[in-house]
C-alpha cells in the first residue's frame, strides 16, 4: 500500500472515532440530565423516592452533616437525610417519623383541672401569745412564803403561788373597822373603796368586814392554767408596788408556725384547713386551721410565716416540736395544665413544644403559675386539647436550634422579630461579611455569646446568639460586659466571627 493511501485508511479512522466519542456524549447528555451530571454522587442529592436529600445527620449530634447515608460514627444507629422539602414553616420543625419512634417522642394533652394538692411545708409548735398572764403587786409589800413552784411546772387556775405581806393593808384595814363601828354608812363605804384602790380584791374587803379582823397576809393564785415561764419570786423578798412576779402561758390551743415560700402567698388565706403529723405520734393527724400570714416576709429565705391553730386539750403537744404541716389552698377553681418535664425552662422564658399535624412541633412561649404533684398551671399560651411533648425534647431542641427556629421566633425582647435569619446548611456556600455591634455575655474557649443589635445584610432583629471564633486572638483583651464590633459569616453548621474589635469597656 503506498504512503498516500495509508494516510487516507488513518484519517477515516479517527473521524470514526472522533464521531463515535460525539454520539455517545450526545447520549449521555440526552440521558441524565445537567444536574445529574455535574453531582459528584447521585445518591447523596436523591433518595428512591425522589426527594432531594441535602445532606444527613445523626439526631443526637445534628452540627455535624454527611454528604452519604450510612452508620453514625457517633452512635450505633443509621444516619438520618435531611430532605430539601422540609423547610416548611420557619417558625416550626419537622421530625422524621422513625427517628420520633426510635428516641420515645411522648406527648401529652393540655388538659382542664383543678391544682388542688396541699402545700407540704415544715413547722414548730409555738405557745399561744393571745394567753399570757402576768402576776404583779398592787401594793408593796414582803415576800413570807412562795409555795414550791418553778419556771416550766404546769399548774392549774387558782393554784397558790406565794403569800405577801403588805404592811400598808394593815393598817388601812383597822381604820375601816373603826368607821365601822361609827355607824356612819357615808364613810364607810369611803373607806371601803380606798381599801380597794391599795389592791385589796372585793372578796377580802368583804372578808375583813365580816370577820371584824385584819387580813395583812395575802395568797396570790394564778389567774390562768398553763406553765409558768418565768417567777421572780423567792421568800424574804422586799416588794415594790407594780413588780412583776410571774408569767404564765396558756397550753390550749397552741400554735404551729411554718415558712412558706412567698411564690405560694396567692394560694394562702385566713381560715384555710391544716393537717399536722407529728414525729412523736406517728400516723396521728392533726386538724387546724391557718389564724394568721404574718405580713413580714423573710429576706434572707424569701418565706413567709403562717400560724396554724391547733387543739392540745391533753397537753401532749409541746413548743418546739416538730411537724409536717399541710396547707389546704383557696384557689381551686380549674386551670389548664400540663407536665412539669414539659417545659423547656431557659431562664428568660418558658417554652413548650407543642405538636402539630405532619409531624411538625412548634415552640409556643407560655405564661406559667402554681406547680405541684407534677402539673403546671398554664396562664397563657395554650388552649385546651392542644398536644404538646411531655418527653425526649432534646431531639426537637437539637433540631430547632439546628434550624434556628427559637431565635427566629423570638427575639432578644420576646417578640416576633420583623425578618427572619435562614438556616445554613452544609451545601449553603460562603456568606459576605456580616457585621454588627454587640455587648458580650459570656467567653469560653472558641465560642462567644453576644447580645447584638440589628444585623441589615440578614434583615435579622436584635437577638443574644452563640458564635464561634475563627481564631482565640480574636478575644485577646475582651471580657464579659465589653461592647464590641464584629464581622461574621455562615459556616460550620454555625456563624464565625472573622473580625471583631472593642468598642466600650465592660461598666
Amino acid at each position: 500500500m503506498s504512503l498516500n493511501k495509508q494516510t487516507t485508511v488513518a484519517l477515516a479512522v479517527s473521524a470514526a472515532l472522533l464521531a463515535g466519542i460525539g454520539s455517545g456524549y450526545w447520549l449521555a447528555l440526552k440521558r441524565h440530565p445537567a444536574s445529574d451530571i455535574n453531582s459528584a454522587d447521585g445518591a447523596v442529592q436523591s433518595t428512591a423516592n425522589g426527594r432531594k436529600a441535602l445532606y444527613w445527620y445523626d439526631p443526637m449530634v445534628p452540627n455535624q452533616h454527611f454528604d452519604k447515608p450510612g452508620k453514625s460514627p457517633f452512635m450505633d444507629m443509621q444516619l438520618v437525610a435531611k430532605y430539601a422539602d422540609e423547610g416548611g414553616d420557619a417558625t416550626n420543625v419537622k421530625i422524621d417519623p422513625s427517628v420520633v419512634q426510635n428516641l420515645g417522642l411522648r406527648l401529652a394533652k393540655v388538659e382542664r383541672g383543678v391544682l388542688a394538692a396541699p402545700v407540704e411545708v415544715v413547722g414548730s409548735v409555738q405557745w399561744n401569745d393571745r394567753q399570757v398572764a402576768v402576776v404583779q403587786t398592787r401594793s408593796a409589800g414582803f415576800v413570807e412564803r412562795v409555795y414550791a413552784r418553778a419556771p416550766g411546772d404546769v399548774i392549774g387556775k387558782d393554784a397558790p403561788l406565794a403569800d405577801l405581806l403588805v404592811p400598808d393593808w394593815a393598817g388601812a384595814q383597822t381604820e375601816f373597822l373603826a368607821l365601822r363601828s361609827t355607824g356612819d354608812s357615808s364613810l364607810l363605804q369611803a373607806a371601803r373603796e380606798r381599801l380597794k384602790l391599795l389592791g385589796m380584791s372585793p372578796e377580802l374587803v368583804a372578808q375583813v368586814e365580816a370577820t371584824g379582823q385584819t387580813r395583812p397576809v395575802i395568797t396570790i393564785h394564778a389567774p390562768i392554767a398553763g406553765v409558768i415561764q418565768t417567777l421572780d419570786v423567792r421568800s424574804g423578798m422586799s416588794l415594790g408596788a407594780g413588780m412583776p412576779l410571774a408569767r404564765i402561758n396558756g397550753l390550749d390551743p397552741v400554735w404551729l408556725e411554718a415558712a412558706v415560700p412567698e411564690s405560694l402567698a396567692s394560694t394562702l388565706a385566713v381560715g384555710n384547713p391544716a393537717q399536722a403529723m407529728l414525729a412523736a405520734y406517728p400516723g396521728v393527724r392533726l386538724a387546724g386551721k391557718v389564724i394568721a400570714i404574718l405580713p413580714e416576709t423573710n429576706t434572707d429565705s424569701r418565706t413567709l410565716r403562717v400560724r396554724v391553730e391547733l387543739p392540745n386539750h391533753d397537753g401532749r403537744l409541746r413548743a418546739g416540736m416538730f411537724a409536717q404541716l399541710g396547707l389546704g389552698t383557696s384557689n381551686d377553681a380549674p386551670t389548664l395544665l400540663v407536665p412539669s418535664e414539659a417545659v423547656i425552662r431557659t431562664g428568660t422564658r418558658n417554652i413548650v413544644l407543642a405538636a402539630l399535624d405532619g409531624g411538625r412541633f412548634q415552640p409556643v412561649e407560655v405564661k406559667l403559675g402554681r406547680e405541684a404533684g407534677g402539673k403546671v398551671v398554664v396562664l397563657d399560651g395554650l388552649a385546651e386539647g392542644q398536644s404538646v411533648v411531655a418527653s425526649g425534647q432534646f431531639l426537637i431542641d437539637s433540631e430547632a436550634s439546628l434550624k434556628g427556629v427559637l431565635a427566629r421566633q423570638f427575639d432578644a425582647s420576646g417578640n416576633m422579630p420583623m425578618s427572619k435569619p435562614q438556616a445554613t446548611t452544609a451545601s449553603t456556600p460562603a456568606a459576605t461579611l456580616n457585621e454588627a455591634d454587640g455587648k458580650v455575655e459570656s467567653i469560653s474557649g472558641k465560642e462567644i455569646t453576644l447580645s447584638h443589635g440589628p444585623v441589615k445584610s440578614l434583615g435579622w432583629g436584635a437577638m443574644t446568639m452563640p458564635f464561634q471564633l475563627a481564631q482565640s486572638s480574636l478575644a485577646a483583651g475582651i471580657q464579659k460586659g465589653d461592647r464590641v464590633h464584629f464581622g461574621f459569616r455562615a459556616g460550620g453548621g454555625g456563624y464565625v466571627i472573622e473580625a471583631m474589635s472593642k468598642t466600650g469597656s465592660a461598666p
